[in-house]
């Protein structure tokens, strides 16, 4: 972990800053990266962004819940998010955290609230992608991924991959044969160097990888990333191999690189943002200042325009 990152993480841990932040930071700038508290405010910044010919995913914003309650609740609110998409007519699917709906309590009792999820998922004929967190849960989060597929049906349930673990080209092989549809992500945990590529020259090189293996089976491929050099690698690599346009997107963040996402859509490429909201946003947000402190000039501008 950077200096800098250390530095942005222990001073957003500060209880005062806490506070003053959670209190005020939306108004100050942390919107640019959050869209708000609420679904409603969540689903008119989604008709902002299709207007502009860009997709999305809507995610629920929260940390990894320890009571059954928490998870039930956050289940509803993420079946909720579906209803409000179909009811304004939206082009938006949903992303969730399994630990959010209660992962590390029971392998079961989260299967059981993801089959809800993705129940409501086919039934508004929509789709959920499970994101993959730490290493840890890995298999268990693939494991219960290749169930929900099977009942529900690989065009309403998809996962996130992550490049800097060494399991990950194994897994995309697999998951490739039961052609699902694979978010491809370099990843952010930190893990021990018996688990990930500790080098980043490694993780870019095990990412382009993967996009390779899973968009040669056939099988469809987010290529989630703000780097410029795999973008270009990937239009190269997609027109050489003559991979159809319907097989693959781009994804990136809401907030980030904002004029990169609208010069793909001029191109023609599809390109999703990852649109979180919610009332716990302030977890997020600081790993958003972590990732570029830079990002925290944004925020003192907009204090001071205030």
């Amino acid at each position: 972990m950077s200096f800098s990152r250390k530095v942005v993480l222990t001073i957003a841990g500060n209880p005062l800053v806490t506070k003053f932040v959670s209190k005020y930071g939306l108004k100050l700038g942390a919107s640019r990266f959050v869209a708000g508290e609420t679904l409603d405010e969540a689903v008119d910044i989604v008709k902002k962004l299709n207007e502009e010919g860009l997709v999305v995913t809507l995610d629920l914003l929260g940390e990894s819940v320890t009571t059954e309650e928490e998870a039930r609740q956050a289940t509803d609110a993420i079946i909720e998010i579906f209803d409000a998409i179909a009811k304004n007519g939206v082009n938006s699917n949903v992303s969730v955290k399994l630990t959010q709906l209660g992962l590390d309590i029971s392998y079961d009792f989260c299967l059981e609230n993801m089959r809800r999820i993705a129940a409501k998922a086919k039934e508004k004929g929509n789709f959920v992608r499970i994101d993959m967190e730490d290493s840890p849960r890995v298999q268990q989060t693939i494991d219960l991924f290749k169930t929900l597929v099977q009942e529900y049906g690989k065009e309403h349930v998809g996962l996130v991959i992550q490049s800097y673990l060494y399991r990950s080209e194994s897994d995309v092989k697999e998951l490739g044969e039961m052609g699902v549809n694979l978010r491809i992500v370099k990843g952010a945990y930190k893990e021990p160097k018996d688990v990930a590529f500790p080098d980043k020259k490694d993780v870019d090189e095990n990412y382009l990888k993967l996009v390779a293996m899973h968009l040669k089976n056939g099988c469809y491929t987010a290529i989630a990333t703000h780097d410029e050099n795999i973008i270009n690698w990937t239009k190269r690599f997609v027109k050489e191999n003559n991979i159809p346009d319907d097989l693959y997107e781009f994804q990136m963040l809401y907030g980030v690189r904002n004029g990169l996402q609208r010069q793909l859509v001029a191109e023609g490429y599809k390109v999703r943002v990852y649109t979180p909201f919610g009332k716990d946003w302030y977890p997020y947000f600081t790993r958003r200042i972590a990732e570029r402190p830079a990002n925290a000039l944004f925020v003192l501008k907009s204090f001071f325009k205030d």
